[in-house]
């Protein structure tokens, strides 16, 4: 049966998921590709492998996806959807180390080649533990995977989860290896906050709105503050989290990538390269953090026992899997600065912690305030920042903050907000960031992924860092209450500069 007309161009498809059985594929993978074969967004012949260690029937991951698809999807997905998907639903059991068992994947997908009798495109989503990218990036290569189709329309693709490395050296070989077996334009590092509408739209406000971008310099910003703070402590993630901490885990990824975005200069075009190539230059700006002294940069801490939304949480050394000799952080903040003729002088802070007061991700961009010439002088006026807040979660909107007058006869300033939210003007069944992004990957859309030499310079910068407090051991490691915004030195890394933390506070 030949494809309506009416169904997109992209070339029939295997999506080939490594680490199938794990919590990512359950609660987003799934239902992100079930939900965009109900918007008619998949190819008319898309098959889905399951890929793990287990030995799993197909009965039983076709039952797996279906269960873990009604519980998670953000809508309720179509019987017809289902059962246009099901028989195509499959799991193949094999090692990540073992080269017989990608021949035997291999076998597998030529066989449905050959059943469909023309050329099919293979997406391959690595969402294993890091420890195996290595070995499943090699047996793609070595099994002829990789270079299916080389350089036509139906070339293989491969989508690899965070974190991408652990510092530059490991970033560095294990994109030697993807080099070695990929072309870049194959490759697909994801980062989920990418997908979300604020941050894709974050582009169009800047760039789409000429009120914005004249003002968007350091001749009229004061500073621009990236939060990323989770009220969650590490729950069942403690062995992982304690590998890893804030920096790893939040910062050198998302933080990052917001950064990049919001700092970036305009490019030349909407083309993926374009755009990524301005991020990277935006990076590659930043100037190496000052980690010791006076004029340190850097704050890091862990959480101690305290309240959470008024309820008793336990610190970090009491959770599960926490070693009592761990120094690993919970909480994260950095002042960066940039060395380019757009940001020259204003300060990026960034943050991220868990146990912190509440859940957020924002982007604060505070504006210079007016000469004080008439309403400064007067502390009657209690002149307020201009602000504009960017919120990634939760309620995805940006809000402008501005002084008025208040009612009355005496002038008097109050800051009022100029609000826009998502769920309120478009609804609140937007599609999912994976959607997004699995969707983009398919269709050979690398704007939303990271480049190579992108996750390098971040790792460039933060990599000192990692290097200085493993040096120092325990030492400048600052505890903070549970359900408090983190350690005192945090704000003291404002403070001294003339600014303070700005999310979760309430202007109005």
């Amino acid at each position: 049966m030949e494809p309506p007309s009416s169904i997109n161009s992209t070339p029939p498809t295997i999506v080939v998921i490594f680490g199938a059985s794990g919590d990512l594929t359950a609660r987003k993978l799934g239902p992100a590709i079930l939900n965009l074969s109900m918007d008619s967004l998949l190819p008319y012949h898309c098959y889905l492998i399951g890929y793990g260690r287990k030995e799993i029937t197909d009965i039983e991951f076709r039952n797996y996806i279906k269960e873990s698809t009604e519980k998670h999807s953000r809508r309720k997905i179509s019987e017809q959807t289902w059962k246009s998907l099901e028989e195509n639903v499959s799991f193949h059991a094999g090692s990540y180390d073992n080269l017989e068992d990608f021949h035997s994947l291999s076998a597998q997908i030529d066989s449905i080649e050959k059943k469909l009798d023309q050329a099919i495109q293979c997406l391959f989503y690595i969402s294993t533990p890091p420890t195996v990218f290595k070995p499943i990036l090699e047996n793609l290569g070595k099994s002829g995977l990789a270079k299916r189709h080389h350089n036509k329309q139906v070339e293989s693709k491969v989508i690899i989860e965070k974190p991408f490395g652990r510092d530059l050296a490991s970033a560095n070989d294990l994109n030697a290896i993807i080099n070695r077996r990929f072309s870049e334009t194959q490759v697909f590092r994801i980062d989920h906050y990418l997908g979300k509408e604020t941050v894709q739209s974050l582009l169009v406000q800047r760039f789409a709105n000429s009120i914005f971008e004249p003002i968007w310099n350091r001749n009229y910003v004061s500073s621009v503050q990236i939060t990323v703070s989770e009220n969650l402590g590490v729950e069942s993630r403690g062995g992982y989290y304690d590998r890893s901490g804030a920096l790893r885990d939040m910062i050198q990824n998302h933080v990052m990538q917001l950064l990049a975005l919001t700092a970036m200069e305009p490019p030349s075009s909407l083309d993926p390269e374009s755009i990524r190539n301005e991020k990277v230059k935006a990076l590659q700006a930043l100037k190496p953090l000052v980690v010791s002294g006076d004029n340190s940069e850097i704050v890091r801490g862990v959480y101690s026992q305290g309240l959470v939304d008024g309820e008793k949480a336990i610190g970090y050394l009491q959770e599960e899997g926490i070693p009592q000799n761990s120094i690993t952080e919970t909480y994260a903040s950095l002042c960066l600065q940039m060395e380019n003729w757009r940001w020259k002088g204003v300060p990026f802070y960034l943050r991220s912690g868990k146990r912190l007061a509440m859940k957020a991700s924002e982007i604060v961009v505070q504006f210079k305030r007016p000469p004080e010439i008439l309403f400064g002088k007067d502390s009657k006026y209690a002149l307020s920042p201009n602000l504009l807040v960017i919120r990634i979660q939760p309620n995805e909107g940006i809000t402008l903050y501005l002084n008025s007058k208040t009612p009355g006869l005496e002038t008097r300033l109050q800051p009022i907000q100029l609000a826009f939210g998502y769920e309120t003007t478009f609804g609140s069944n937007t599609p999912e960031a994976y959607e997004r992004l699995i969707l983009d990957a398919l269709n050979g859309d690398g704007t939303l992924f990271i480049r190579g030499d992108e996750a390098e310079t971040s790792w460039g910068l933060l990599s000192p860092v990692l290097d200085y407090w493993q040096n120092q051991n325990s030492k400048g490691l600052e505890s903070y209450a549970a359900g408090t915004w983190g350690p005192i030195s945090a704000d003291k890394l404002l403070l001294s500069r003339g600014h303070e933390w700005l999310t979760g506070t309430n202007f109005c």
